[in-house]
């Protein structure tokens, strides 16, 4: 992929590509989900269910990390792509600066603010008298490792736009098993508790963003950048928070949902149902993965081709994805609802918060079938420029639709109304994204017959012409 205009995004078999992206991307996605995940797993498994209860008040900041990722990432990569389907190389190059600068000032601006007082933002996020001093400990090192955790999401995602899918795969996978080596090392021998999690996330992600910028700096990148390219270019700064906003959007939404979640959770449950929805959430994050990955691999491919006026090949490409992401839904669901005791003892051998975990996650996971579509449909919206369709596929389930069950459900239900809320969401979601991804598919139709149409008229006066000048 050295020259842009003879791109195998444009040539090679739909299905083949989306695997071809797909399938690093799992790794790369799977591995940033396994950092949360191993961290709660060791810590459930030799400090405690309070512990985890620390651990999941935190999350809703580290979504926000992973949120200025996806937003400068995903933003800068669907204009990466479609600049390269449109032959704009130095555009391309542009994008790339501006994402990484964008990710470098929006990550200070958020940490400094974080470590100012530790404590008081934990009690903010829902901590209790038994669980702030976890919460504590995980977030203070968490804030230090910000940047670097943002930039590897980020720098990952703009490799991979640039065409290169191998390199995200190797160092995010790097990273992950360095993880569970330091979360081994700190947590069991040296007994660092969630100080030892924490310190074995940030550097794990210190070292796989080295090795990103280091594909940039010394390795042969298939889309590089200049120094003057971090200078800020506010139309490219513009594109990229109009598609990436959705993205960032998402997980703000999602991040203070989840301390709505938080607190609702230990007002009706307490501190072992903090605990119980913290591994539910977790199990969630993993399972629905698959999908999200599935959806991201369609990013570049939909994105070249759409700039490039192959309408039939993103037409192709959606299919296919909806497809392989109901698909994956289905198994997921499948597996977790009727075995859900399998799945929660990987985090706790307590058998209290087993019970209560395995019961949340039927009710959760109801209609887990239904994300593929979403996922999909978002994904289609950021790739072909569709900002507000983009923000609305992501920012609905959480804010319009999931926090007022929350805020709703539990005055009827107690705390069952918490785990209903989620496929309710997830169902009302799914019937918005349809509404939205109709027309655009008939648009989309619409344009390719268009095409074929100008197309064929092209080639019949090509003929003509021949016959005339043969005639001659």
């Amino acid at each position: 992929m050295k020259k842009f205009d003879k791109n195998s995004l444009d040539s090679d078999h739909v299905g083949r590509l989306l695997f071809f992206f797909t399938l690093p991307a799992f790794f790369a996605m799977a591995v940033h989900t396994l950092y949360n995940i191993v961290d709660t797993i060791f810590i459930g498994q030799y400090v405690g269910p309070l512990a985890i209860a620390g651990l999941s008040l935190v999350f809703p900041v580290q979504i926000l990390s992973i949120g200025i990722g996806h937003m400068a990432g995903m933003g800068g990569a669907s204009l990466i792509s479609r600049s390269l389907g449109a032959g704009k190389i130095p555009l391309a190059q542009k994008a790339v600066g501006n994402s990484i600068m964008i990710t470098a000032v929006l990550s200070i601006l958020v940490t400094i603010p974080g470590l100012i007082n530790v404590p008081m933002l934990c009690r903010w996020l829902g901590a209790t008298e038994n669980t702030v001093v976890y919460a504590s400990d995980y977030l203070f090192v968490i804030l230090i490792g910000m940047l670097f955790m943002t930039f590897g999401m980020t720098l990952s995602t703009l490799i991979r736009a640039g065409g290169n899918a191998k390199v995200p795969m190797i160092g995010m996978v790097c990273s992950a098993a360095l993880n569970i080596v330091l979360d081994a090392i700190f947590i069991i021998p040296l007994g660092m508790g969630v100080k030892g999690a924490a310190w074995a996330t940030v550097i794990s992600q210190v070292l796989c963003t080295i090795y990103f910028l280091g594909y940039y700096f010394w390795g042969k990148p298939t889309l590089s950048f200049k120094a003057s390219d971090l200078l800020p270019d506010w139309k490219i700064i513009k594109d990229i928070f109009a598609i990436g906003v959705s993205a960032l959007g998402m997980t703000l939404a999602g991040s203070f949902s989840a301390i709505i979640v938080n607190r609702t959770v230990v007002s009706f449950g307490g501190d072992m149902a903090m605990s119980a929805f913290g591994i539910v959430n977790r199990v969630m994050m993993f399972a629905i993965m698959p999908s999200i990955v599935a959806a991201q691999g369609l990013q570049p491919i939909i994105g070249f081709n759409y700039g490039a006026g192959r309408f039939d090949r993103v037409i192709k490409s959606i299919k296919i994805g909806t497809f392989a992401t109901t698909l994956i839904g289905v198994l997921v669901y499948l597996y977790v609802f009727f075995k859900p005791e399998s799945v929660v003892m990987i985090f706790t051998s307590d058998r209290e918060l087993i019970a209560l975990s395995s019961y949340a996650v039927k009710r959760v996971f109801c209609v887990m079938y239904l994300i593929g579509l979403i996922n999909v449909g978002a994904t289609v919206f950021q790739s072909i420029g569709k900002a507000v369709q983009s923000f609305l596929s992501t920012v609905t389930r959480s804010i319009l639709f999931l926090l007022p069950a929350i805020l709703i459900m539990p005055g009827f239900m107690g705390l069952d109304g918490v785990w209903w809320a989620f496929p309710i969401a997830d169902f009302l979601t799914f019937a918005l994204v349809l509404f939205m991804l109709a027309p655009l598919w008939f648009e989309l139709k619409r344009m390719n017959s268009k095409a074929k149409t100008a197309s064929g008229d092209a080639l019949i006066s090509d003929g003509l012409t021949g016959s005339s000048q043969a005639v001659a």
